[in-house]
């Protein structure tokens, strides 16, 4: 998968940065429930990719967001931080990855933290618009094939996904269901890089 990625992002999907940050073509989102051990998963991770770190109001995301840091910073990844940017802050990440809901506040966040990479979710091609417009770096758009998430949505599939990144027109990763199977699915939908949960547990 993270080869497929690589091809997404010099294909031409780091284009549609411009002048935004460099943005990672890999994204490993971790969820408690079904990667709970996500710092065994950020040491394979290959350098450049990041780890988006969704903490669900964990007692000990202070913790565990020291220790994924420091594996960051010794293998070369980028850590972002999901919703909380205080935490972010403490710990030195990144960036923070933020809800569809909560995309409004990516030029605010940007403003008080030059340096950080903001992602925010999308699950249409005007919310994806819209995020961009409000200063994200990119934005992260689901459900794109069938997920085990409990709050994934309808899948849909590579054709519409390609036309929705054409309206969104700027920085688009694919989350949900994808894995290395899939991803080479996604070569042509003109994707920054590809997002996921469950395919970097194996």
């Amino acid at each position: 998968m993270a080869r497929t990625a690589a091809f997404l992002g010099h294909r031409g999907g780091l284009r549609k940065s411009g002048a935004r940050k460099a943005l990672p073509t890999l994204l490993f989102f971790t969820d408690p429930v079904r990667t709970p051990d996500p710092e065994a998963i950020a040491r394979r991770l290959p350098r450049g990719a990041g780890v988006v770190f969704r903490t669900f109001g964990a007692a000990d995301a202070t913790e565990r967001g020291a220790r994924l840091r420091a594996i960051a910073r010794r293998r070369g990844l980028k850590l972002l931080i999901g919703a909380d940017a205080g935490l972010a802050a403490q710990l030195g990440a990144d960036g923070i990855h933020l809800p569809e809901r909560l995309a409004h506040r990516a030029r605010r966040l940007k403003a008080a933290h030059p340096g950080w990479i903001v992602t925010a979710a999308a699950h249409s091609a005007r919310a994806g618009r819209r995020a961009l417009a409000q200063g994200a770096d990119a934005v992260v758009v689901s459900t794109v094939f069938a997920s085990a998430s409990a709050s994934a949505g309808a899948p849909m599939g590579a054709v519409r996904l390609a036309i929705l990144v054409r309206r969104v027109d700027g920085p688009v990763y694919a989350l949900g269901g994808v894995d290395n199977k899939k991803a080479r699915l996604l070569k042509d939908t003109g994707l920054v890089g590809l997002a996921a949960v469950d395919a970097f547990r194996t």
